[in-house]
């Protein structure tokens, strides 16, 4: 399956909707990418792509990827160090249990906007909006190659 047919119209909309309110609250910016699949260690992979999007040049360091693998079911949250300056130790790992427990019972958009939705809370927290503020990256999901 290509990552771009793994969600719906309707949970494509849901997803950049979910973003788009949680950043409505905060300065931070929230990405969604999916890939066929995952050539390496997940967390080693999701830098990779954080830094591809360009994630790590927001002005307050405070980006966060949502990362997905869908052929070989792996599943990151990273944040950039703004964020991890500023959150409890365990802090992703929450969101992670609460996406995956989502994920196990098929609901994937469900589980994003649930996870989106909680780092929203602790970004608005720690950097809340501001009127100068400015929507660095795209709210759309981006894409990995289609690879097999």
């Amino acid at each position: 399956m290509k990552p771009a047919d793994f969600f719906s119209l309707v949970d494509k909309e849901r997803i950049a909707n979910a973003i788009s309110n949680a950043e409505n609250r905060t300065s931070g910016e929230i990405r969604v990418h999916v890939e066929s699949s995952c050539p390496e260690n997940v967390l080693d992979h999701a830098a990779f792509i954080f830094e591809k999007l360009k994630m790590h040049e927001t002005r307050l360091r405070n980006g966060v990827l949502f990362y997905l693998s869908i052929n070989d079911r792996k599943f990151a949250i990273l944040g950039d160090a703004g964020i991890n300056e500023v959150t409890p130790e365990d802090f992703w790992d929450q969101i992670k249990e609460t996406v995956l427990a989502l994920f196990r019972e098929g609901k994937y958009a469900e589980g994003l906007e649930r996870g989106i939705f909680m780092a929203g809370e602790a970004l608005r927290d720690h950097f809340p909006y501001k009127k100068d503020d400015i929507d660095e990256l795209s709210n759309d999901i981006s894409y990995g190659k289609n690879r097999s």
